[in-house]
């Protein structure tokens, strides 16, 4: 087995690890840094279930190679709280709209969504329902998530 030094920053923290040429970055992050909130779900790229943000641009983590992060910035939804821990908007958006069912896809979506928040764009309905499309949900029927994240895009583009 082929091992590889990988020096990145993860949620704001300057990590360095020695992984497999062959790991994913999903695996990295679950295994060498407990980072839990990124799920191994489907493992080809279709559930959005690992998304990451590298470079604030996000990623299916599980398609992702740990040896590319190398020397890049990566933020997980444990990067988002608050130094107190308190909740990012869009979590607490999510839990105010009930678009948290079991959980396991919520990770992912809030990723997703703190990209295209941070965006500052405002987008349309079928814009947002576009650029949510890459992760699967089988418990809230997407209609609260897209509530929540439309919500917390108007409030920060002082809409609301």
């Amino acid at each position: 087995m082929q091992r590889k030094l990988v020096k990145c920053t993860i949620n704001g923290k300057y990590t360095e690890a020695m992984v497999d040429v062959r790991a994913s970055l999903t695996d990295m992050l679950r295994n060498d840094y407990r980072l839990t909130s990124v799920k191994k779900g489907c493992e080809v790229g279709e559930c959005g279930a690992c998304n990451v943000l590298i470079d604030g641009e996000c990623f299916n983590s599980c398609i992702y190679l740990a040896v590319w992060a190398d020397g890049k910035k990566i933020r997980t939804l444990e990067g988002l709280l608050g130094p107190n821990g308190e909740l990012s908007d869009i979590q607490q958006a999510f839990i105010d709209e009930g678009a948290i069912q079991c959980g396991f896809c919520t990770p992912g979506f809030i990723m997703t969504s703190i990209e295209i928040l941070e965006s500052g764009k405002e987008y349309t309905d079928d814009e947002l329902r576009k650029l949510l499309s890459g992760h699967l949900c089988r418990c809230t029927g997407y209609e609260n998530i897209m509530k929540a994240v439309k919500k917390t895009m108007l409030k920060r583009l002082g809409k609301i």
